[in-house]
């Protein structure tokens, strides 16, 4: 990183406005408005919020391009381990066989990061992903299998557990939700890592695990214990499902870029989601909006047990504090 943009984050990170924003937010379900943001400002405001707070952060952006933007100065700013990306998973409600397997892929890192009691994170995102409601904590630690070195477990047993999961036996993996077995070598595609798994067996015990990379067959890391999750957005789940806020951790504080803005694209999806519903067979049984889709109503109900940051020239929460940036 430039010795330039380095100096901007000492100052940011120094200013008597970052601390005071910073003990604002650390009051529970605090709501404060910050105004005058604009471009990379808010992302270094951002980043030393991170940097000072112990806690999980979700930052709400109005739409997938410009996720991807301050994705991309956040990551410069923080790293790319501790900046997560959630986005939406499909174009179009209740057409499943329309889902992009990277994003899954990404949203299922989301939901393990938060499961796995790692360092918080911070989680960059947009209406159409918050949209879609998420499978529950306890279904998806239910349906994880977790694989530690020195394990006494059957190649068998994880044939059998992979198929439930609606994995796919392959030859040569080249995607998320693959397995293929030789001897006493598993390899499988997670939905919830970058890259594939090679677990090696000696009799019935796990005698090593590593990631390795598709493409060229080489090692990219030793690990002691790894999670395979299968596919989160299978109709597999689609009974127990639940707002992606009553997921992440209650200490979590959520920056909503346009307020507004989130509210009625969440409500004119529900509404695309109503009319997609009306027109689906009748003779299958299918889950209702409800059960699967979030609601401006729905939103608002949950994040007000968050401390909030508003971002937007109008604060639509009733605020404690505002804080104005030149």
């Amino acid at each position: 990183m430039s010795t330039k943009i380095t100096s901007i984050q000492n100052r940011y990170e120094k200013s008597a406005k970052i601390n005071q924003i910073t003990e604002s937010i650390a009051v529970p379900e605090q709501k404060i408005h910050l105004k005058g943001l604009i471009g990379s400002s808010l992302s270094f405001v951002t980043q030393a919020l991170f940097s000072k707070t112990e806690n999980p952060m979700l930052l709400i952006l109005d739409d997938k391009e410009a996720s991807a933007y301050y994705l991309n100065d956040l990551e410069q700013l923080i790293n790319d381990q501790d900046v997560l990306f959630y986005p939406g998973s499909y174009r179009n409600p209740y057409q499943l066989e329309d889902t992009d397997n990277a994003n899954i892929l990404l949203r299922a890192e989301v939901l393990n990061r938060i499961n796995s009691r790692k360092k918080p994170a911070l989680i960059v995102t947009y209406p159409e992903a918050l949209f879609e409601k998420v499978v529950t904590k306890k279904e998806l630690d239910k349906n994880t299998l977790k694989v530690s070195v020195g394990d006494q477990i059957s190649i068998d047993f994880i044939n059998e557990v992979l198929f439930e999961y609606e994995f796919k036996r392959v030859d040569f993996i080249t995607e998320p939700g693959e397995f293929s077995v030789r001897g006493g070598i598993i390899d499988v595609f997670s939905f919830s890592n970058d890259y594939p798994y090679r677990i090696e067996f000696f009799g019935n015990e796990v005698e090593s695990i590593r990631s390795f990379d598709v493409e060229t067959q080489l090692s990219v890391e030793k690990q002691k214990k790894i999670n395979i999750i299968p596919n989160v957005e299978n109709k597999f789940f689609a009974e127990n499902r639940e707002s992606f806020l009553e997921y992440i951790h209650p200490k979590t504080t959520i920056l909503i870029h346009n307020t507004e803005g989130l509210f009625s694209k969440l409500d004119k999806f529900f509404e695309k989601a109503g009319v997609a519903f009306d027109k689906l067979s009748k003779e299958i049984k299918h889950s209702e909006p409800e059960a699967l889709y979030l609601n401006q109503a729905s939103f608002i109900k949950k994040a007000l047990d968050f401390s909030i940051v508003e971002l937007g020239n109008k604060a639509i929460f009733r605020t404690k504090k505002t804080f104005e940036f030149h």
